[in-house]
């Protein structure tokens, strides 16, 4: 679909790059702010979206797969209770609020909440162009010499040959997470980060091509989940599970612990030394990183346990051991090599799928902003740096704004990445914008 922003000498207020959750959140705190006023007083906004409609893991929409996160930490709910962009009023518009109630759970499906995140963003489509890719940021000069706005440059939907170039006062980069996978290994038909993971399995079901066994990597929620699926999905093959660690290790989700995603936690961990924030953050790794949920955790151990008693055992699980090696076979297949830590003993696994579910990493924002990372002031580990209202702060001479949602997981704790604080967050970068306009007239 043409956006009609396509090609406008507008100069907005804030142009965000990038439309996941995090800056789906702000246009509607902005959308919900515009509605209340005349035009002259509105905040003038578009987003960016590299996507040609919008869309969030959906390699991993598996279809009982749950959130891990409250449906009140949804994309309004925790800024402004009574707004009509809830998960709540997503449900009384479809007709199951009370389905949903008697439930009685605090984590609907993901699939579910991913048809919220669509229903959110198709209610304030008019401040997205899709298929627009951002190629550029370019911070422009007044004559004193003041970067006064950033240039932003994307491809044209259109015409790829050619590009489109919009003018913001701030922008915000909510760009989300880029799969990562060990170094040197190379993604194939065959090998596969599990983001990719739904579309591969169809695709293999469609061609026909046969699975007697695949491999993943990796000991984390999605692992695991990916393990479950790949499990169900072929029947006849084998699924192996490779991790170092003796054993899936249980998500922290205690309400003590949780804690570290409460708003006021942001605030406890921005101002902390920077050996109180790595200690926070060691301590409570336990609540998110390569950790599952103890529920998916036995209903693995009871599969494994009862294929062993049958004596037809389809899940493995190669605890304490690495890949080492990886080759393509001349039939197509791999040899996966697997070592076993404690002893360095190697067995070659045949195997026809490869699955890496090793997580995913914050884009590197200095490549990302191109030309206005130069602006940027860095701390002494060579980290932008981010003020408290997630604006980066930038040299003397610099007027227009950069303000970054993800990626600041060192200066705003773990909750940077996550959905927990997206609505406060929004409301923070909301309210910053609306002082820096007010200021500046």
């Amino acid at each position: 679909m043409k956006s009609p922003l396509t090609g406008s000498d507008t100069t907005y207020d804030v142009l965000g790059i990038g439309f996941g959750p995090s800056n789906l959140a702000l246009a509607i705190a902005i959308d919900e702010h515009n509605a209340t006023l005349p035009a002259d007083r509105r905040i003038n906004a578009l987003f960016l979206e590299r996507q040609p409609r919008f869309g969030w893991h959906r390699g991993m929409l598996i279809d009982d797969a749950t959130m891990q996160v409250s449906f009140l930490k949804d994309l309004v709910t925790l800024r402004d209770p009574a707004s009509d962009f809830s998960f709540l009023c997503f449900l009384r518009e479809r007709g199951r609020l009370v389905d949903f109630l008697n439930q009685k759970t605090l984590f609907p499906l993901r699939v579910e909440f991913h048809e919220y995140f669509e229903w959110a963003a198709e209610r304030v489509r008019h401040l997205v162009a899709y298929d627009h890719e951002v190629t550029a940021i370019d911070p422009v000069r007044d004559d004193t010499g003041t970067v006064t706005h950033f240039e932003v440059v994307c491809r044209d939907p259109e015409r790829p040959d050619r590009h489109v170039t919009h003018r913001a006062r701030d922008i915000s980069v909510a760009v989300g997470l880029e799969p990562h996978v060990p170094p040197g290994v190379e993604l194939s038909e065959r090998i596969w980060h599990n983001s990719q993971l739904l579309p591969r399995v169809t695709e293999l079901a469609t061609t026909g091509t046969p699975v007697r066994r695949a491999v993943v990597l990796g000991a984390g929620q999605s692992a695991a989940e990916t393990v479950d699926y790949l499990h169900r999905s072929f029947p006849e093959a084998e699924v192996c599970a490779v991790f170092a660690k003796y054993g899936y290790t249980p998500a922290d989700d205690s309400p003590f612990a949780n804690r570290i995603f409460d708003p006021q936690a942001v605030d406890v961990y921005f101002v902390a030394p920077s050996e109180v924030k790595q200690s926070l953050f060691d301590y409570h790794r336990s609540t998110n990183y390569s950790v599952v949920d103890m529920e998916l955790i036995e209903a693995l151990y009871a599969t494994a346990y009862q294929e062993k008693v049958t004596g037809r055992e389809r899940l493995r699980f190669l605890n304490v051991s690495r890949i080492r090696d990886v080759a393509l076979r001349r039939d197509g297949g791999l040899d996966v090599a697997v070592e076993f830590l404690p002893t360095g003993e190697r067995r070659v696994l045949e195997a026809d799928v490869l699955v890496h579910a090793t997580g995913y990493r914050p884009r590197d924002l200095t490549a990302l902003l191109g030309e206005a990372s130069k602006v940027c002031l860095r701390d002494d580990g060579d980290a932008i740096r981010v003020s408290r209202d997630h604006r980066v702060e930038t040299a003397p001479d610099v007027a227009a704004g950069i303000y970054v949602q993800g990626g600041t997981e060192h200066t705003h704790g773990l909750t940077s990445t996550l959905l927990s604080t997206t609505a406060i967050r929004a409301g923070e970068i909301h309210r910053s914008l609306l002082a820096r306009r007010t200021a500046s007239v």
